[in-house]
């Protein structure tokens, strides 16, 4: 059984960057046609795709965050990690991560979330 575990701060000043770490048990994050990726919940609205970065470490990126994100992943520790530059209170939700296997398939599974906060 995959797991899949976030971790970081809870609380991020504005204008500094966001870092959460997800860690990954019960499989390999080189598992072919794996693709590992960040989702957030704003209070009050749906779920957004940030990005994922492939099991082969190619990263994508939801365009809307203008390119202030940055997923990237240690083998070695078989985790992967979302940076978000310049922080503002609009950041400020439930991160999670989660895995799809193939592309176009359903999440099949999911960390529990994290919350974020970016507040002075």
């Amino acid at each position: 059984q995959v797991q899949l575990q976030e971790s970081g701060p809870g609380l991020v000043k504005p204008s500094q960057t966001l870092s959460l770490t997800c860690t990954v048990s019960g499989g390999s994050i080189t598992t072919n046609y794996v693709y590992w990726t960040w989702i957030r919940q704003s209070p009050g609205k749906g779920l957004e795709w940030m990005g994922a970065i492939s099991y082969s470490g190619s990263p994508s990126y939801n365009p809307s965050l203008l390119s202030r994100a940055s997923i990237s992943r240690d083998t070695s520790k078989n985790e992967f990690t979302l940076q978000m530059s310049s922080a503002t209170p609009e950041d400020t939700a439930v991160y999670y991560c989660a895995r799809v296997y193939g592309l176009g398939s359903k999440y099949d599974f999911w960390g529990q979330g994290t919350q974020v906060t970016v507040s002075s």
